[in-house]
């Protein structure tokens, strides 16, 4: 069974100097059929001028990942840590017991484009952490394993039995991702047009996938899709 959520769908807020469209309830955007996936929580979609951003602010108990799309984004935390992230790049941070945070947008001229994810940790009160996964050159056609429980093939380790993929695609390449009985997947294009199982999704959509076993995708020209494998 496969449910689709178009990108005109979601939530949208506009500050501004943010532009943000929302997959799930977030913030004053609330939709009782989409409080979440399983254990993702958040998918948003954002857009942040030059030079503005998210002060300073604190997080707990979740797991977020950040992915940019275009431009840049400049991430600080109470952890000490201090990054630049770039296209193609993912970062991480347990929020666990308390993290403060702040995101911006360090370019005076070009706005970022990124996704902010969150997925509900397995247990309260970890140990909060940080990690990055590059992947500006991964090669079109295949399943990169971005995050994971194991952190399987240097992917980036969480504290949730969740996998997060990512699939590039050119012009005529497909993936094929085998999906467990007991496993669920949430399928997000984040650029481009694509099909899966033969349907045929564009950037902004989403897919919530249940009793499949076999999930198909092809990119109709460049494309980018993030696949979530859920318990």
């Amino acid at each position: 069974m496969m449910t689709i959520r178009k990108a005109n769908e979601r939530g949208h807020a506009d500050h501004g100097w943010l532009n943000s469209y929302h997959t799930f309830s977030f913030a004053n955007y609330h939709d009782p059929r989409w409080m979440g996936f399983r254990t993702l929580r958040v998918i948003n979609d954002d857009r942040v001028a030059a030079g503005a951003g998210f002060g300073e602010h604190p997080h707990r108990d979740m797991e977020i990942i950040s992915y940019v799309l275009e431009g840049a984004l400049e991430h600080k935390d109470s952890m000490g840590n201090g990054r630049i992230i770039k296209p193609g790049e993912f970062q991480y941070m347990a929020a666990g017991t308390g993290v403060l945070h702040s995101e911006y947008n360090p370019s005076k001229k070009e706005p970022v484009h990124f996704l902010q994810i969150w997925i509900q940790p397995d247990r309260a009160g970890t140990k909060p952490a940080y990690g990055e996964k590059v992947c500006s050159t991964a090669e079109p056609g295949r399943l990169n394993l971005i995050a994971s429980k194991s952190g399987l093939d240097g992917s980036i380790r969480i504290n949730q039995d969740a996998d997060l993929w990512l699939a590039k695609f050119g012009d005529s390449e497909s993936v094929t991702h085998e999906l467990r009985p007991d496993r669920h997947a949430w399928v997000h294009v984040a650029e481009g047009d694509v099909r899966l199982n033969g349907k045929p999704l564009s950037a902004g959509d989403g897919v919530a996938v249940s009793q499949e076993t076999k999930l198909e995708l092809a990119g109709d020209g460049k494309a980018q899709v993030l696949l979530f494998d859920l318990n």
